[in-house]
């Protein structure tokens, strides 16, 4: 890295971290960034409902809970956000083999609302295509007798000759009549299925279809054919869902906690940039300020992508410590180079490359070990989990990419 691109770098670095600096921090004079984007914090850290509902499975045959359970937190999740929640946590889990829905509302004040919207069964039904149209020119959706009661099932399939996912529909007795009075009355026509009154696909009846069993084809990908089944299988269950427990959280503990948290981090920070400096001397200090690049540039990044909890909080902080790792293999490195003879630039250029693999190695194993936590654990541990993540990819760049910048525009040699 020569001079030049480094003097570059670093002044574009600078300018997103002065620029960073007034988008993270939630005072008076940045509330016009601030109310651009909040901060979203979760239930630990601002309070709001904890909900606990039990699923009725009694009527459904054992194939279908697992696709009717995921289409109905798929199909509640929305619900919820229409109702304006800041990211919901929304769950499945089973105990003492009941099915129950977990949901977590961060920051609501009308918990009887929430509640009402939540608490009624996904409403599934069929509409054609009306003769008249909205004040945008949009033709109305007329609703039919076809409900979700009358689906028996909806599930994955591919077809024969093409391979393509699609979505295979099989209705019950008296659905079938209705289904197939429907699509004798629509051929050439879509048939649009809503979930609560939301249009989640709208085929089209190329004939009529008298069997009960209708296949929804198109462009879908795997992802999509599945999650659709999933949406229809929640919107046709057959039993409501039940609320037995509500908890309203208080913001008093998490406020106390997220205060501790920011002191420790903060004292945290300082102990290692004194410690940097005191064994690495001038070098200390420059990966010193590539820490401070680091922490803020994470923290932009969860401030746009990351709904922030204690158990982020901790992954983040832990991830500061593991931030100048690097410099310390680098470093390392460089004064056994310069034990050789070799001189500054050399030694340090020498250092990096040396130091590379093992850099490499660490992260990566750290990456696979987030990743594997992020899938496989619950919300708080997957809070954790991602932003230990996050923060390791950006803690390779500032470690690698702002030091030897640093480097390079404060040492004797040219280049490094």
């Amino acid at each position: 890295m020569t001079k030049r691109n480094a003097s570059l770098l670093l002044f574009l670095v600078a300018i997103v971290t002065v620029v960073g600096i007034f988008f993270i921090y939630p005072a008076s004079w940045s509330a016009a960034i601030s109310s651009w984007s909040p901060w979203k914090l979760g239930l630990d850290l601002v309070g709001g409902s904890h909900l606990t509902y039990k699923i009725d499975t009694s009527a459904l045959d054992s194939s279908r809970v697992s696709d009717t359970l995921a289409g109905l937190r798929d199909v509640i999740e929305k619900r919820v956000n229409a109702f304006g929640v800041r990211e919901p946590q929304v769950a499945i889990s089973q105990t003492q083999g009941e099915n129950y829905l977990v949901i977590d509302l961060a920051g609501i004040s009308d918990v009887q609302e929430a509640i009402k919207q939540i608490g009624q069964t996904p409403f599934l039904d069929f509409r054609t295509v009306g003769t008249t149209t909205d004040a945008s020119g949009t033709p109305v959706w007329v609703p039919t007798e076809l409900k979700g009661q009358y689906i028996q099932s909806a599930s994955l399939s591919f077809d024969q000759r093409t391979s393509q996912p699609e979505v295979q529909l099989q209705f019950t007795g008296e659905g079938t009549d209705l289904f197939a009075k429907l699509t004798e009355q629509n051929v050439g026509k879509q048939i649009g299925i809503f979930v609560d009154n939301n249009l989640i696909s709208a085929p089209v009846v190329n004939e009529k279809i008298p069997s009960g069993n209708a296949v929804i084809s198109g462009r879908f990908s795997v992802d999509e054919a599945k999650k659709l089944a999933q949406n229809i299988n929640a919107g046709a269950l057959p039993a409501p869902i039940t609320l037995v427990n509500q908890q309203t959280v208080g913001a008093s503990l998490g406020t106390n906690s997220l205060q501790s948290s920011l002191w420790a981090g903060l004292i945290g920070t300082l102990l290692v940039m004194l410690f940097m400096m005191l064994y690495y001397h001038w070098r200390g200090f420059l990966a010193s300020v590539a820490l401070v690049v680091y922490i803020v540039i994470s923290l932009i990044i969860f401030k746009l992508f990351v709904t922030m909890s204690l158990a982020g909080i901790a992954g983040f902080l832990l991830s500061i410590g593991m931030a100048v790792d690097a410099n310390v293999l680098i470093f390392e490195r460089t004064k056994e180079e310069l034990k050789k003879g070799l001189e500054v630039g050399a030694a340090t250029r020498e250092g990096f490359r040396r130091a590379w693999t093992a850099i490499r190695d660490s992260n990566v194993s750290t990456i696979i070990t987030t990743l594997i936590l992020f899938n496989i654990t619950s919300g708080f541990v997957k809070g954790l989990a991602l932003t230990l993540f996050l923060g390791v990819l950006v803690s390779m760049f500032t470690a690698i990419t702002v030091t030897r910048g640093l480097l390079t525009v404060f040492s004797k040699s040219k280049t490094v």
